[in-house]
């Protein structure tokens, strides 16, 4: 993918209106292109900033039905959500795994309520079940997971869900949805709606962020899948729109793999304010997290608060027997959720319903809030058969049920680029010097940079560090140091100047100082 060319040629099949323009490139709106395009249509994406910039990179990477869904009752959305967890690991199995969780339970009311809770998880599976679930003693609990607090522990329930990298599913979509046809764009920010004269939406007004070029696609349907954002786009079409968006922030913390040492996650069902945590091995680090603080103004870079941080070390400490400080994260992260939420009813976010909601205004604006990327699949099929059955769009199959997301066969970590692990692994071969790993404490090498230049459409290091490599997020510091170095490997492949270079190192800095 070309930034380049994608937009020449975007340009040059604008003379004909769009079957659909989709606005947001998280995981909603990239499910949706993908699902456009395989249907036929001529399909537009329209991102703001970098493909899953914002909330769909700061994902909990879990693949999952949602154990305590079902303790809200909502046992709709957990059967749903399992199926689309099984399509997902099966479509995309060099992105997604099976992982082993174990509940560490401390009383016998407990042992109890989890372990026929999860044999009730493991029956809405189905066939679709990734293992059974089963309670263990205090001493395999303890073999399972040796740095696991001792004192009152009764056992463990295993259990299993789905784990994967967000931000690197999301760049796939992009490319899938360019292979069938459609096309999607980031650092394009829409800026407002023109209509026809009976009041329906008939051109999109863009800006491209980094030339400053203007831009009006004429279109048959626009999709408002922006997330946290959704209310802005709305208020773009009815200035006297009420919000249907509640935010709320989740933040997670990396550690070193040392505080777990085990392949098995831990999750603890119900902490002292009544969330649950989860301590997940995820690419050679812990991940832990969350927490769900409601929140009124929303960005691309929300920022994590102290009291966050200090809940999520006070309760693992409370659980691990080597607590974690300050000193030993790696690095903190804070995403947005997009809750579907009634603003008459400001009931605590944590109890707020993680089902969609999708909504089509007299204007011809479709709009998708709420959901998670274990969904997203579901809810771009249901998102495009509204437009279908609202005239938007002639009739047209989904087949993104099988729709294999990558075709290239495995070569090991590089699998994670998919149909060009190959490609990567043959530069290597190639020039021995493409091999270099770029810092001793990250797995990343000088030719998974170059490819990701030509191929992933990065415009700046933020989007090579963050989100097509994940070094950001696994060691903020140690990627701080490589900056410069990718900085440079980009400039080569771009032609940039000494000038850009230095300020992409700049902005860099200045962006790594909130993982930190």
């Amino acid at each position: 993918m070309n930034r380049k060319t994608i937009i020449d040629e975007v340009k040059k099949l604008s003379s004909e209106p769009w079957d659909v323009i989709i606005i947001g490139g998280g995981a909603t709106g990239l499910g949706i292109a993908l699902d456009s395009a395989t249907r036929g249509y001529r399909t537009l994406l329209l991102e703001q900033a970098d493909f899953a910039k914002s909330t769909s990179s700061k994902s909990t990477k879990l693949v999952h039905g949602g154990v305590r869904y079902m303790a809200q009752g909502d046992l709709l959305l957990v059967m749903e959500a399992l199926k689309e967890r099984g399509i997902l690991l099966k479509n995309a199995p060099h992105l997604t795994f099976n992982q082993e969780f174990v509940i560490p339970v401390y009383t016998l009311f407990d042992v109890v309520k989890y372990t026929i809770g999860l044999k009730f998880y493991d029956l809405l599976a189905g066939k679709l079940s990734l293992g059974r679930s089963y309670f263990m003693n205090r001493r395999r609990t303890l073999e399972r997971l040796p740095l696991l607090r001792m004192d009152g522990l009764k056992g463990g329930v295993v259990y299993h869900d789905g784990q994967f990298d967000d931000s690197r599913l999301a760049v796939t979509l992009a490319g899938q949805t360019t292979l069938h046809g459609g096309y999607t764009l980031n650092y394009c920010k829409v800026t407002g709606f023109e209509k026809d004269q009976s009041g329906k939406i008939s051109r999109v007004v863009a800006v491209d962020s980094l030339s400053g070029e203007q831009f009006a696609f004429s279109t048959r349907l626009v999709i408002n899948a922006t997330g946290v954002f959704s209310d802005e786009v709305v208020r773009m079409d009815n200035s006297r729109s009420r919000p249907a968006i509640r935010p709320s922030q989740g933040v997670h913390i990396v550690l070193d793999k040392s505080f777990l040492q085990s392949d098995s996650a831990v999750m603890i069902p119900k902490t002292e304010d009544g969330r649950v945590l989860f301590a997940i091995p995820w690419y050679g680090k812990v991940v832990v997290g969350t927490t769900d603080t409601p929140v009124d103004d929303v960005s691309l870079e929300p920022v994590a608060l102290n009291k966050e941080i200090d809940f999520i070390l006070k309760t693992a400490g409370n659980y691990l027997v080597k607590a974690p400080s300050r000193k030993d994260v790696l690095c903190i992260f804070a995403g947005l959720r997009p809750l579907a939420a009634n603003p008459e009813r400001p009931e605590a976010t944590k109890e707020v319903s993680r089902r969609h909601k999708i909504t089509l205004t007299k204007s011809g604006l479709l709009s998708i809030v709420g959901g998670k990327w274990t969904t997203y699949r579901r809810m771009a099929e249901e998102t495009l058969n509204k437009a279908i059955e609202s005239g938007y769009l002639k009739r047209s199959k989904c087949v993104t049920k099988s729709l294999n997301l990558s075709s290239g066969t495995d070569k090991g970590r590089l699998s994670i680029y998919g149909n060009g692990s190959g490609e990567i692994a043959g530069m290597i071969a190639e020039n021995p010097g493409f091999a270099q790993k770029l810092h001793d404490s990250l797995p990343y090498t000088r030719a998974e940079i170059v490819w990701i230049c030509r191929n992933e459409m990065p415009c700046n290091i933020e989007d090579i560090l963050a989100r097509r490599t994940r070094a950001l997020f696994l060691d903020a510091a140690a990627s701080r140091e490589i900056a410069p170095l990718v900085a440079e490997i980009m400039a080569d492949e771009n032609g940039y100047d000494m000038k850009w270079r230095e300020e992409q190192i700049s902005s860099y800095n200045n962006l790594v100082k909130n993982y930190l």
